[in-house]
């Protein structure tokens, strides 16, 4: 018996404990902190940068100063760069209208030859029918002996 109540004893905690374990709250459900501003010193830290600036009272003048005539030369080069694509878009986008107005012409001239052709072809079946009775006409005429003016109809 006592084995029993031992085993009933043992399934019940095994039975119970999920429901125990959902049932309790974390110690680890503390607040979080708020994240820091994007570009702040902690964010940067975060990210594993360590890049601190001197004060400007420490800045070497000459660096200072080349390093402003650098940012000064990437500046003037993006400037180009910005007006040079915008240039070339502007020339991609006129011949881009100018190709689709080409597309536009050629498919017309093409629709229209398409439709010269069927007219000829059905001017020309209509031709075939019309010798075809004129050449009946003939022979029918021929066979009676008799001369004959045949005309086209």
């Amino acid at each position: 018996m006592t084995r029993t109540l031992v085993g009933l004893a043992a399934l019940t905690l095994l039975v119970a404990a999920p429901a125990v374990a959902q049932q309790s709250t974390p110690a680890a459900a503390a607040p979080r902190p708020a994240d820091p501003a994007v570009g702040s010193e902690e964010w940067l830290r975060q990210r594993g940068e360590t890049y601190h600036s001197a004060p400007e009272s420490e800045q070497d003048p000459a660096e200072v100063a080349a390093t402003a005539k650098l940012n000064e030369g990437i500046s003037a080069r993006n400037t180009a760069a910005a007006e040079t694509e915008a240039a070339d878009q502007a020339r991609y986008d006129i011949e881009n209208q100018r190709w689709r107005e080409d597309t536009a012409r050629a498919d017309t001239a093409r629709v229209q030859w398409e439709a010269d052709v069927a007219a000829a072809a059905a001017a020309q079946a209509q031709w075939e029918r019309d010798r075809a009775a004129y050449d009946a006409r003939v022979a029918a005429c021929r066979a009676t002996g008799r001369q004959c003016i045949v005309t086209p109809q």
